[in-house]
């Protein structure tokens, strides 16, 4: 019997994916475990492998590289010696796009005439419920539209677009990607499952940046990448959670959950949208090792090579939008975790000193956003002040 190669479903909020390649020809023989193919989906494109053996079939009518496939839509077959592919797919869509088994259903019956059914009739074309309910709703013309269902059928995925090319005509629409869909989830998710309150500090970064410069000059005698004004970030961090522990929590409803070892993830702005990889055991790693994480992460963000594991394990977030001339923001925390710093330009000005003369400092506005259920604001501002305070003497959270 004929295996059905569908597309997985590889994240909890997962209902399609891009389909970007085949990794095997048709007619290859297919050893369980054999990568076949290559998707995106969560924000990460990844390998699928086969779970049984069989010779390929693709089908005639499979996906093209960039097709946007829904959950369990059929791609292909594996197929014992002489076997047959299947003459038509099993799984379709239907008109709320989601994958069904392919079974008509008659139309249910009225003895009745209803505004439903008078709409209906004025058309020349068939439409199913769905369809002229949405009709009803939206206020569409049945008579007006181009079936696209078997038979002539007006379908509900009709009715709506054009309610939808109605209501933005003169607008250009943007279709959205698997990647966007799946970072509009996990922010809905943020915002329903989190309490969040945001609460910022500014710091003197004038010796932050001395110890960059510091670095820098010394470049020819390092073997590693010179780390970044992010990366000595990422290490002092470490080092105020070490400190503070709770900040780094994950709420699991009846209990708090505290990590052995910090993993702290880097929000990547990408072309794609924002991916957040992960960098391991920041708080027993050196800074040059954390800088050489940090350059092979993001590299492998903007070029669409990050993996899923990369994006995994963190239990606190650091977004850096100073490089775009930002000083402060409201970070939106990363489930699960419970806390995320957002990081402002550093900008120089005039400080007033004790004798009412004024010097030239360079300033860092710090802004975190906690989850209230997990950590209390005064706990939340330890973390800041302990925070400024090594930013402000950074050898002291790198020793």
């Amino acid at each position: 019997m004929p295996i059905h190669i569908t597309l997985p479903r590889l994240g909890w909020s997962m209902e399609e994916g891009k389909f970007l390649a085949w990794l095997k020809k048709d007619g290859d023989f297919i050893k369980e475990g054999d990568p076949i193919f290559t998707l995106e989906s969560d924000k990460a494109a990844q390998e699928v492998e086969a779970i049984d053996s069989g010779l390929l079939h693709i089908a005639p009518d499979g996906p093209k590289p960039g097709d946007v496939i829904k959950v369990g839509h059929v791609l292909g077959y594996l197929l014992a010696e002489g076997e047959t592919a299947p003459t038509a797919s099993l799984i379709l869509p239907t008109d709320s796009g989601r994958p069904t088994d392919l079974v008509l259903e008659p139309e249910p019956k009225s003895k009745s005439v209803g505004l439903l059914e008078s709409v209906g009739a004025q058309t020349q074309s068939p439409a199913s419920p769905r369809a002229r309910r949405a009709a009803k709703e939206h206020r569409v013309d049945l008579a007006t539209l181009a079936p696209t269902g078997k038979g002539g059928r007006i379908r509900e995925r009709d009715v709506l677009a054009a309610a939808t090319s109605a209501s933005t005509s003169g607008m250009k629409q943007v279709p959205l990607t698997p990647m966007r869909r799946t970072i509009a989830a996990r922010l809905m998710h943020s915002r329903q499952t989190t309490v969040p309150v945001t609460i910022t500090a500014r710091c003197d970064a004038t010796a932050l940046l001395a110890f960059r410069q510091q670095l820098k000059s010394l470049s020819s005698s390092l073997q590693h990448a010179i780390p970044t004004i992010n990366d000595i970030l990422v290490k002092l961090t470490a080092a105020a959670l070490r400190q503070h522990p709770m900040l780094a929590a994950t709420w699991a409803e009846d209990h708090l959950l505290l990590p052995e070892s910090i993993h702290l993830g880097i929000a990547v702005d990408t072309e794609a949208g924002l991916l957040v990889p992960v960098i391991r055991d920041v708080g027993t790693s050196t800074l040059t090792h954390i800088a050489a994480q940090s350059q092979k992460l993001i590299a492998a963000a903007r070029s669409g090579q990050l993996a899923a594991a990369d994006m995994q394990g963190a239990c606190f977030t650091l977004s850096n939008l100073g490089s775009l001339g930002v000083e402060a923001f409201t970070p939106v925390i990363n489930p699960p975790e419970s806390a995320i710093l957002g990081i402002g330009a550093i900008v120089r000005e005039a400080v007033p000193l004790d004798d009412g003369t004024f010097t030239a400092r360079d300033r860092l506005t710090l802004s975190l956003t906690f989850d209230h259920r997990v950590n209390d604001g005064a706990a939340a501002a330890r973390f800041l002040q302990t925070l400024r305070h090594l930013i402000e003497h950074p050898l002291l959270g790198l020793v």
